[in-house]
């Protein structure tokens, strides 16, 4: 397989893309990932990068991106923090993704069992942690369902899976909300924004 070139980039379309990813992602939960010669894409990229796809996912260490689509070096961008939310910093790194870059697919990924959303959902605190979580209450709050406090916390796996699902759509509106040089891109069809959840027991994603 060859690295993305500036015209193999410029001639994929959004559902092209995702196609790829669901691709991929079959591969890798099937085992036959596809035969790379890293280094040959190494030498490809040396003088420039022309990725179709920029992922923003936890930092989880069971999610390598690049991995779970069986994608190569030069093919995606991978932004990662815990609990896959956004800050400028971060919209800022997606705006040269895809407005300087030329990425087409901005893919937001959450996953279950992830430890932010646990303790985001049980109020934990520590350092600098807490301030963190604190960017996932709103999803946490979102969620109305179950009622009983003692069903929000993190001993209640469909309760953090239903808040990390809650929360990458609410990571896709703050995207829209938070960059006018994305939501432009989207409104024009020069990007399309899909969310995603991997699944950590079965390797698969689900968009």
């Amino acid at each position: 397989m060859k690295a993305q070139t500036k015209a193999t980039q410029a001639a994929l379309e959004h559902g092209q893309i995702i196609n790829m990813l669901k691709e991929g992602n079959a591969r890798f939960t099937e085992n036959k990932k596809l035969d790379r010669n890293f280094q040959q894409q190494v030498h490809e990229t040396t003088g420039g990068q022309f990725p179709f796809a920029t992922v923003l996912s936890c930092i989880d260490s069971r999610i390598p991106v690049e991995t779970i689509f069986d994608q190569g070096i030069g093919d995606m961008f991978s932004v990662r923090i815990a609990g896959n939310f956004v800050n400028d910093d971060i919209l800022g790194s997606m705006e040269f993704a895809c407005k300087l870059a030329g990425s087409k697919v901005l893919l937001v990924m959450g996953h279950t069992s992830c430890g932010a959303v646990k303790g985001a959902c049980d109020n934990a605190e520590l350092g600098k942690l807490t301030g963190m979580l604190d960017k996932l209450k709103p999803a946490v709050n979102a969620v109305e369902s179950p009622k009983e406090a003692a069903e929000r916390t993190s001993a209640n796996a469909s309760f953090v899976n239903e808040v990390a699902a809650k929360n990458v759509a609410l990571t896709l509106e703050a995207i829209r909300n938070g960059s006018e040089v994305l939501a432009e891109m989207e409104a024009n069809g020069e990007i399309q924004l899909v969310g995603a959840m991997y699944d950590v027991a079965t390797g698969e994603v689900t968009f």
